[in-house]
C-alpha cells in the first residue's frame, strides 16, 4: 500500500459516503492504488520486487506460492534480466486466480487454483526458486519438497502485530500466542526443522497511515485475516468512533511488520567411491 499525496485530514466527507464508496470498491490481487492519496505505507529497504527480478534472471524453473493477482510476480518478470524456462504460479482464492491468470498468461506463466492449506500439487524437486509474497502461512514441508536439491526459497513475509493498533483497536487485546504469531525466529525454526538452511533473514517495522475511514474499511475488506468476518455493517459503531477520532486528531498511525526469508535446500552430497 503505497501514498504519494497526503490530503487533508478532516475530510468534509460524510462517514456514509466514505464508508459507501469503499464497501462498493473491488478487492481482487494485490493492486494496492485505490489507496493513493487516502493511506500510506513504508516500504522494506530490501526492495523485494526487485530483488526477486533478479533472481528469476537466474533461474531455470520457478514457482510462486500464493500469488494474489499475480502482481509481484508480473512485476517482476517484466524487469528479469531472461526469463526461466519455466514458471508456474499458486493461488487459492477463485477471483484472485482468475486475475492472476489473465495477467501472468501474455507472459508464459500457468496458475494452478490451489487451496492454501492442501499439498502443492507438484514432483518433488521440480523448481530451482520458489517465491512468495506475503504467504498466509508457509508450508516448510512443501516449500522444501519441491525444491530441487540447491534451490532457494526467496520470500517476504508478514511478521507479529502487524497492523495491530488497528487489529486490536476492533477486536481487543489479542492473546500472546497470537500477537507473536508470524514471529521470525519461529518461522526460522521451522523452515530448518524442514531441512532448509535459512541463509539470510531480515525484519523491519514500517509505519502505516489511514487518512479516512474508508481506507481502513477498504484495507480489512481486502486483508481479510487481519479482522476475521469484518464488515463494515457489523463493526459500524467501531468504525463511526474512529471516524471522528481520525477527522479530529488526524490520520490513524499504524505499523506493519516484514520479514525476508532466503533459505536454500542442501545440495546432494555424493559419497566419493
Amino acid at each position: 500500500m503505497t501514498g504519494t499525496r497526503t490530503p487533508p485530514h478532516a475530510s468534509r466527507r460524510t462517514f456514509e459516503e466514505l464508508v459507501s464508496e469503499a464497501v462498493a470498491a473491488p478487492t481482487e490481487g494485490w493492486d494496492f492504488s485505490w489507496f493513493e492519496g487516502r493511506a500510506t505505507e513504508a516500504r522494506p529497504s530490501w526492495g523485494y520486487a526487485v530483488s526477486m527480478a533478479g533472481r528469476l534472471g537466474r533461474a531455470e524453473a520457478v514457482l510462486d506460492v500464493q500469488t494474489g493477482g499475480g502482481e509481484v510476480l508480473d512485476f517482476a518478470l517484466a524487469r528479469a534480466p531472461r526469463r526461466p524456462s519455466l514458471t508456474v504460479a499458486t493461488e487459492g482464492w477463485a477471483p484472485n486466480a482468475a486475475k492472476a491468470t489473465a495477467l501472468l498468461r501474455p507472459r508464459g506463466v500457468a496458475v494452478v487454483a490451489v487451496p492454501e492449506d492442501e499439498p502443492l500439487p507438484f514432483a518433488d524437486g521440480a523448481f530451482d526458486l520458489v517465491v512468495s509474497r506475503h504467504p498466509v502461512r508457509p508450508h516448510w514441508e512443501e516449500i522444501a519438497r519441491v525444491l530441487r536439491p540447491g534451490g532457494t526459497y526467496f520470500a517476504q513475509h508478514v511478521g507479529p502485530r502487524s497492523v495491530f493498533e488497528l487489529v486490536e483497536y476492533f477486536l481487543g487485546a489479542l492473546p500472546e500466542e497470537v500477537r507473536g504469531g508470524r514471529h521470525p525466529d519461529r518461522e526460522r525454526a521451522d523452515a530448518e526443522a524442514a531441512g532448509l538452511n535459512v541463509v539470510e533473514l531480515r525484519a523491519q517495522r514500517l509505519r502505516m497511515e489511514f487518512h479516512d475511514i474508508g481506507a481502513v474499511v477498504h484495507f480489512l475488506r481486502k486483508v481479510v485475516w487481519m479482522v476475521p468476518g469484518f464488515t463494515a455493517e457489523a463493526y459500524e459503531p467501531r468504525l463511526r468512533e474512529l471516524h471522528e477520532r481520525i477527522r479530529a486528531e488526524g490520520p490513524l498511525v499504524a505499523h506493519s511488520t516484514r520479514h525476508l526469508f532466503d533459505a536454500r535446500k542442501p545440495a546432494t552430497r555424493t559419497d566419493p567411491a
